[in-house]
């Protein structure tokens, strides 16, 4: 039996009652395997880097992801549980992001995939449509202490097939935001007891979606952009005695956000927002109210919004709002919250270009719901692992005399945790010798090799 460091044997033994004996002996051979494989993360590389690509018994490995019985939802609910306990003090709330990426995948056997609007290619004036599948994806947003600032780590992630799939097998489509409102209900179900603040993009400023969040016995307090053109009311006036009909749900209609910008009476707030698109903190200018958002047709959803703009009207950014579902919240810690969701789009590049992500070549319909959410979860693994290491991560930053890092990011850590697997000198992770030749090769050669091969994407 292979056997892996203590660190990771500490970090992986919460999963351990979600796989039989068997299957969690091959699934941790394969997360070693993911990690130290560069290039594609097939199961047929990662059983490579470890040694066992004479390995007789190979399919047993690829079962893991197609046959195996294990649930994946269970294992994202023992990993958020990590996360929350190394990542997050007691009484913090639980901020988490929501976004979707893409998997770029061909061929006929890949049923869900669909053809999408490729954002990584695309621009203003040039659109770029890719065959791939879509992965909605929810991730704990919180400071890594040995980083000095925000990670985004997936815990969470969910298939959202496209509408010509659900069309041939006669279901119904559900669309990115029911995606979200069933992941966010989930995770509450999870963590009854925390509060939790959900940041996502525009493309999530729905009212369903935001009523639902608001109205359930615990609320999910949501954060997300709003229209600068969003029909804003007061608040109904309250119900007049003997007064017959519907209940109103909304006042009388507000100016828009537009004309608030242009207002010169306005009185506006400076602020200094740290981690302000994933860079230092800068100085913005803010105003804040609260308002009825309402659309005709959906629920009216009480918010706090936040009118943001470039100090001094310099212009170097362009001027939006943000809206709260927690008409309390204080409009700096909106802002501060909305912040973080830049993070997610860095995890994202990093499981790319560090994790092989797209790369794994599965085509079962089983081991495709399964194999991209566990390189996902991957990214938020390395940084347990290296998180054990906590006291020797802040010299662990790659430096050179023409770029002096001085915080840690994720290459470092996975080089860590690369180099604590390769140090580790169980008989599991020496492969098999052919030959008792001893070559002696002098340190500092080794060392320029090894870390070669640890920052290897």
């Amino acid at each position: 039996m292979r056997t892996l460091p203590n660190e990771m044997i500490r970090v992986m033994r919460p999963f351990a009652p979600l796989f039989s004996e068997r299957v969690l002996e091959h699934a941790q051979a394969l997360v070693a395997g993911a990690i130290l494989a560069p290039g594609k993360r097939t199961v047929g590389s990662a059983l490579r880097a470890m040694g066992l690509d004479k390995e007789k018994t190979f399919h047993r490995y690829h079962r893991v992801l197609s046959r195996a019985v294990w649930s994946s939802r269970e294992a994202s609910r023992v990993l958020l549980e990590s996360l929350v306990e190394a990542f997050v003090p007691e009484g913090e709330p639980l901020v988490v992001g929501i976004d979707e990426t893409l998997e770029r995948r061909r061929g006929k056997k890949i049923q869900a995939k669909g053809i999408y609007r490729d954002p990584a290619r695309s621009s203003h004036s040039h659109f770029v449509k890719t065959s791939a599948l879509r992965w909605v994806s929810v991730a704990l947003l919180a400071e890594v202490p040995w980083a000095s600032r925000v990670w985004a780590l997936p815990f969470f992630s969910a298939l959202a097939p496209s509408e010509r799939y659900c069309g041939e097998r006669g279901v119904r489509h559900k669309k990115i935001t029911d995606w979200a409102w069933q992941m966010l209900a989930q995770t509450r179900r999870w963590q009854p007891r925390r509060e939790i603040v959900a940041v996502a993009d525009s493309g999530y400023a729905s009212l369903k979606l935001l009523d639902r969040c608001r109205s359930m016995s615990d609320p999910i307090t949501f954060i997300t952009r709003l229209r600068l053109d969003a029909a804003l009311y007061e608040p109904a006036p309250p119900r007049g005695p003997r007064q017959n009909g519907r209940p109103r749900i909304k006042g009388s209609r507000l100016p828009n956000l537009s004309a608030v910008l242009e207002d010169p009476l306005m009185q506006w707030t400076t602020v200094t927002v740290g981690g302000w698109y994933g860079g230092e903190g800068r100085s913005v200018e803010i105003v804040s109210g609260t308002a009825v958002w309402y659309s005709t047709g959906l629920p009216a959803v009480p918010i706090r919004w936040v009118l943001i703009r470039d100090p001094g009207g310099a212009g170097e950014f362009e001027s939006q709002a943000l809206l709260c579902t927690d008409l309390s919240a204080d409009p700096e810690r909106i802002i501060s919250h909305f912040a973080r969701r830049w993070q997610m789009e860095s995890t994202f590049q990093e499981v790319r270009q560090r994790l092989g992500f797209e790369t794994q070549r599965h085509w079962s319909e089983k081991a495709i719901r399964r194999a991209a959410p566990a390189l996902l979860a991957l990214f938020s693994m390395v940084a347990l692992f290296a998180h054990q290491k906590k006291a020797r991560m802040p010299r662990a930053a790659r430096r050179a005399a023409w770029y002096e890092k001085e915080n840690p990011t994720f290459s470092d850590a996975l080089a860590v945790v690369r180099k604590e697997l390769w140090a580790h000198q169980e008989e599991g992770f020496r492969g098999s010798i052919s030959e008792d030749d001893t070559v002696k090769v002098p340190r500092e050669f080794v060392e320029r090799l090894t870390e070669a091969v640890c920052y290897a994407a």
